[in-house]
């Protein structure tokens, strides 16, 4: 082996678009507007815009990447730009989606897990990444092969294997000629360090990825410093690995999350204050959340809750009723612990405990590492089936969904029973429907399988789902009805309102009468109401 110089260039983010060869495979870093190398995607595109180069790219990505307008991969919606996308989520990159259905390029949706992991075993040049999570999904061959139009249709990036008589997923690693990151400081040799990014998600595997498949790595940074300024444990992606250091000016280009600028809070383990009082206004969501907060069992400390009002307002109650004192709260791209935080800023917390890259989260979710997680309920089907990745021509993706549920004891839907216009009031102790919604939730089979009753059935797992109005939880073929609220029909208020008929279990219960008063229930016990009247 000769002795290794240095060959990192520093270049502007104008001349790292020129680089960008056609027909380039590229590793694309990003959550949300996390980490995103916006300068260099958003001169990508103005060059394609105006020399028809790079064209016809196959980008891979782990995690949502945009603000659900036009940063992002919005920056690859133009016809000709893209080959093939294969992503783990995709609502942030609404641009795309016309392009999809048009079978403008191909495309893909795979868990977030196996993609943050993917580039680790590309690196290795491992031919497949071989997991359990996807199967029974649209993601399974047996299904959709996570390809989401015509255009997929040609390439099978999934196939179906068996290990010790168990069936397994394997999927196919990429090559990567091209790495697209972003950090905080660059020095003269190209070593990079994150101090104010408040991720470091899967950015050294895919550095590593594009360097051992013989590409290049351009990484923006806010700012160059001096060769030998930085510790050597703050290096997250060695200088060994970097081809090109793009040195942004634009303050914009900077930011930690879609909606902050910077936050230190977002980067240390800073003393936070007490939090005021609690104090959650009595609705259905309330109603929600509180019933979704008593599966949680004492030994329960290791919990997941999803983006969205409803898993977001079981951690609220949690802490209203002192129930949280010993939570320790995850977020996928990376954080322990901390004050998990949602809207544009989802992934990143207040004074997190700790923080690992991606690919290592999705080892601790994989391995069945947290206890209990609260997600939504989109869509559901007679078979316990969850679809929260697609309908119609609106493709959300799946995101960590599919990696969280698959392989976590418990799991708790929650969301409305209807949707489309559905309002309702608590009051003297019962639940009132004041205008049902125009969409049934609960349907004969979901669109898109996202998670699967089958295989959580056969893995044993708990699972409930929970609206304001009925609890049901997995059974043997399908979902049981075991609760409803007080001053809710059966017939009326839930039968009518499903695509299907329930198994309705022998000892249906109201829901606990506490759910539905103004006080605070005193704990998050589970004690249901008494037993529901069945008439023959």
């Amino acid at each position: 082996m000769g002795c290794f110089l240095m060959t990192v260039q520093f270049i502007n983010s104008e001349k790292a678009a020129e680089l960008i060869p056609d027909n380039a495979t590229i590793a694309l870093e990003g959550f949300l507007g996390s980490d995103v190398a916006e300068e260099i995607l958003e001169n990508i595109r103005k060059r394609f815009d105006t020399e028809g180069h790079p064209k016809d790219l196959e980008v891979w990505h782990a995690s949502g990447i945009g603000d659900g307008k036009d940063k992002g991969t919005n920056n690859f919606a133009a016809k000709g730009l893209l080959r093939r996308l294969v992503g783990g989520h995709w609502a942030l990159a609404p641009q795309l989606e016309p392009l999809v259905a048009e079978n403008d390029f191909e495309a893909y949706n795979f868990p977030q897990g196996v993609m943050s992991q993917i580039f680790r075993d590309s690196a290795a040049h491992k031919p497949i990444q071989i997991s359990r999570v996807g199967l029974g999904t649209f993601v399974d061959p047996d299904f959709e092969g996570g390809k989401l139009n015509e255009a997929a249709k040609k390439d099978d990036l999934v196939s179906k294997m068996k290990i010790h008589g168990e069936d397994y997923l394997a999927y196919e690693v990429p090559k990567p000629n091209v790495a697209i990151l972003r950090g905080t400081y660059a020095d003269e040799d190209g070593n990079i360090t994150f101090d104010d990014e408040p991720l470091t998600l899967e950015s050294t595997s895919i550095a590593m990825a594009a360097h051992n498949n013989g590409g290049k790595v351009f990484v923006q940074v806010k700012r160059v410093l001096k060769k030998g300024s930085m510790k050597p444990k703050d290096i997250r992606i060695p200088g060994l690995l970097v081809d090109y250091v793009v040195e942004t000016s634009n303050i914009e280009m900077t930011k930690q999350s879609t909606d902050t600028q910077f936050n230190p809070d977002y980067v240390n383990q800073a003393v936070i204050k007490e939090a005021g009082a609690i104090n959650v206004p009595l609705d259905a969501k309330k109603v929600i959340a509180r019933r979704a907060a008593m599966y949680k069992n004492d030994n329960d400390n290791i919990v997941n809750y999803g983006i969205g009002k409803y898993p977001e307002t079981v951690s609220l109650i949690l802490k209203e009723e002192g129930a949280a004192e010993n939570i320790t709260t995850t977020v996928e791209p990376g954080t322990f612990g901390g004050v998990p935080m949602g809207g544009g800023d989802f992934g990143c917390a207040i004074s997190p405990e700790s923080t690992i890259d991606q690919p290592y989260m999705f080892d601790f979710y994989d391995g069945g590492g947290i206890d209990i997680t609260f997600l939504g309920l989109a869509e559901l089907d007679k078979l316990g089936n969850i679809n929260v990745s697609k309908f119609g021509p609106k493709i959300a993706g799946t995101g960590g969904f599919v990696n969280i549920t698959q392989n976590t004891p418990t799991v708790v839907f929650t969301g409305t029973f209807t949707a489309g216009g559905l309002r309702e009031e608590v009051k003297d102790g019962e639940l009132h429907i004041l205008k049902e919604g125009k969409v049934n939730k609960l349907v004969n089979n979901v669109e898109q399988i996202t998670f699967s009753g089958p295989v959580s059935y056969e893995n044993k797992q708990n699972i409930y789902y929970i609206t304001e109005r009925a609890v049901f939880k997995l059974v043997d073929g399908g979902i049981e009805l075991i609760e409803i609220a007080p001053g809710i029909d059966l017939q009326k208020d839930v039968l009518d309102h499903m695509d299907f008929k329930p198994q309705i279990s022998d000892d249906l219960r109201y829901m606990d009468s506490r759910i539905f008063e103004e006080p605070l229930m005193g704990n998050v016990e589970n004690h249901p109401g008494e037993k529901v009247a069945l008439h023959a």
